[in-house]
Parts: C-alpha cells; structure tokens; sequence
C-alpha cells in the first residue's frame, strides 16, 4: 500500500520520466550516484565545495556528473543540473539507520531538507529514496511485474466471489431470509478488493509506462465497486452510523482480523 507522500516520491522517479533514464544510465554504467531533487535556502546552507553547473538536465549528463564522488543537485522539475561533486555537511542530530556512507548521507539530508534524495548503490546495485522519514527501497523491474501480476489474478477471483456474492444476497433478500454471517460475508469480500486494489495501485505508479497495460486491467476490475461499496452499506448499517465510520473501522483491522468472519 502506498500513502501519498511516498506516491509524489514515486511519480517523480517511475521508468519513463527523464530522472529514472539518468539514473538507469548509471546502473547500466556500474557507478553510484547521491542526487537531490530541489533546492531551497536549507539544502544550499548544506552545500560544501564542488561545481555550479546551471545547464539543461540530460540523462547522459548527468551519468557523467555521477561520475565523481560527490552529490548531484538538480531542480524541482528535473530540467535543471544545478551543482556537481558536492559534499552535503548533514546536521549531527539526524540520525541515519544505513550503513554506507552514501545512504547514511542521503536519508539524513532527506530528513534535514525535506528534499527528495536518490542514493543509488554501485554494488548491489539498488535505488533508494530518502525525504522526511520516509525510506523506501525501488525493487527490480521483473520482481515488481511478477509481485503485480499475482496482485491482479488475486483481485481477478476475488472480484469474481464478491459479484457471487451479491448476486446470491440479493436473492437471499427477496426470500426475507439474509442472515448477519451472509451481510459480514459480502462486506469482508469488499474490504479485500479494497486492500488488493490499493496494493495494486502501488505497483502501477512504481512501474510507471512499464504498469499502462495493468491499469487498464485495475481500472476494468474496479470499475463500480465504490457505488455497490456506498449502496451496500446504505442498506445494512446502523442509523446513527455513517459510511466513513463503517469504513474507518474496517481499514483499521489488520489483516488477520479481517479474515475472522466474527470481528466482522
């Protein structure tokens, strides 16, 4: 599942956008990298030695900057490579979980600016992100494509059920004869779409043009669960509750209490 500052983190480095080239380029290349994204008052107070570059960001261009040891800086919107070969002096106070110098640096500096910092990693070859608190580490390609493509079979069968399962309450409901299990039954079943579609969701933004074909395929299995979701719960809550209550509790369950057709 993705919040939304990890999405606006993700979108801005998904295959297809000109910063993952460049950053694909130093994989490919087998070198490092330390890249942050925007600037402002505090990241250049960071800021120690190295070059004003000032030029049209290209990936190619900046493979070569990554060349050197130091941080790249490059604006906002990516369309500028600002400075090269910097040494970022990160405040003593925020702390860093990594062990390599390089992502010690980065998730410090992400804390400390509120920038997003790329450390990518010669040896093992990994793309983390760093900004706030956040630390999020890309997977490969091939294990995302393989992890969404179980992700949408899931969602595909249980898709299938939850339609069963409303087709078989509205039967239930002309015969008079619909119990609290069948109405626990179908809202548990909306729940886990609810679930894999926001995990699937996270895919598609991570896979970025590589994810079109897949959320077109989310889109057809979504489409109309939101309204059958409103008018579901519009029948069988209670009159002093409201759906973003019903809702609230629901998400809160982890996934073990989700299973336990009781709790429900």
């Amino acid at each position: 599942m993705v919040n939304k500052k990890l999405e606006s983190m993700l979108m801005q480095i998904t295959p297809g956008t000109p910063l993952r080239d460049g950053i694909d380029n130093i994989l490919d290349g087998g070198i490092g990298a330390l890249i942050v994204v925007g600037i402002d008052e505090t990241v250049e107070k960071m800021l120690d030695g190295g070059f004003v570059i000032n030029c049209d960001y290209t990936p190619e261009r900046i493979f070569e900057l990554a060349k050197m040891d130091g941080a790249i800086i490059v604006d906002e919107e990516c369309k500028k490579i600002l400075y090269a070969n910097v040494h970022l002096q990160v405040d003593r106070k925020y702390s860093s979980e990594e062990s390599g110098t390089r992502h010690r640096t980065a998730q410090r500096a992400g804390k400390q600016t509120g920038k997003l910092v790329i450390a990518v990693s010669e040896r093992k070859k990994v793309i983390s992100l760093y900004k706030g608190d956040i630390r999020y580490k890309l997977k490969n390609m091939s294990e995302i494509t393989s992890e969404a493509a179980q992700a949408l079979k899931t969602m595909e069968r249980y898709r299938y059920v939850l339609d069963k399962s409303l087709a078989n309450l509205t039967i239930l409901e002309l015969d008079d004869i619909v119990t609290l299990y069948d109405v626990a039954q179908v809202l548990q079943r909306f729940e886990m779409m609810r679930r894999i579609d926001e995990e699937l969701k996270g895919y598609v933004i991570e896979l970025g043009t590589e994810g079109r074909l897949m959320d077109l395929q989310l889109k057809d299995l979504e489409q109309d669960i939101n309204e059958d979701m409103t008018e579901f719960l519009s029948d069988y809550m209670s009159s002093d509750s409201t759906y973003e209550d019903v809702m609230s509790q629901i998400a809160n369950l982890s996934n073990i209490e989700l299973l336990e057709i009781e709790t429900m």
